[in-house]
């Protein structure tokens, strides 16, 4: 007999350890240590947060400055909620979200409202038409004018969490109230979810140097928790004069 054939074929060759030898837990831990994707940190601020507060509070404090017998008090509140904000969307964008909602529901938006019935709008806003998804009722909410042609784009602040973005999203047929030569006409559209947009960057196109139009982007920043953009084709075709209800 040979030497070939007396060692079992099934036997590894020396100094070479079999596969299935190899602990469970040992390649476990291998896996572990191989690097992988970064976490997300629990705190993050979304982009232009940052620069939005930077803006707000600098804003604030050149009114001041400029505006005889300014309020130093008012410069001073303005910059603690704007840089309390900013801590807060740090630490929990939800509770932001909740908050910023609640705010703009019951003081802002029906004052924003009730101007544009009697026909003023000091900074230049839109109201947005839609239904509500669950109650089927008709939901305004004033939005920021970001009209270019027949195209009519938002920057959402909360994201998808918006009343009117779900709304859109089960329901894309829209209104806009908007300025047309000089009166205010309510246009239907057909609005779109863009999640793939920047929403900076398409908020820089809206501004084209519209002091108006800064000025809400600014608020936009610092107020929001997730920007997302939104685009209304309008059809101006059809514009109507229409009384708000």
């Amino acid at each position: 007999m040979s030497l070939d054939s007396a060692i079992p074929t099934d036997h590894p060759p020396i100094g070479q350890v079999p596969i299935d030898s190899v602990p469970i837990d040992q390649a476990a831990a291998d896996q572990a240590t191989t690097p992988g994707p970064r976490s997300r940190s629990r705190f993050s601020v979304p982009r232009g947060l940052l620069a939005g507060t930077v803006a707000a509070t600098a804003l604030a404090w050149v009114l001041y400055a400029i505006t005889p017998g300014g309020s130093l008090r008012s410069a001073l509140v303005q910059t603690g909620i704007y840089l309390g904000l900013l801590v807060l969307t740090a630490c929990s964008r939800r509770a932001k979200v909740l908050l910023m909602r609640t705010v703009q529901r019951y003081t802002m938006n029906p004052l924003m409202r009730l101007f544009l019935a009697i026909g003023i709008n000091p900074l230049g806003v839109a109201i947005l038409e839609t239904r509500g998804h669950r109650t089927g009722k008709i939901r305004r909410v004033p939005v920021g004018n970001g009209r270019k042609g027949n195209s009519f784009w938002i920057i959402a602040e909360h994201g998808t969490r918006a009343g009117y973005v779900n709304n859109i999203q089960h329901d894309p047929h829209v209104r806009v109230r908007l300025r047309i030569g000089l009166r205010y006409r309510w246009v239907p559209g057909i609005a779109t979810v863009r999640p793939g947009d920047d929403p900076l960057a398409r908020q820089r196109q809206i501004i084209a140097w519209h002091p108006l139009r800064a000025y809400n982007a600014i608020g936009v920043r610092v107020f929001g928790a997730d920007l997302l953009t939104v685009h209304v084709q309008l059809d101006t075709a059809r514009a109507g004069d229409g009384r708000i209800a």
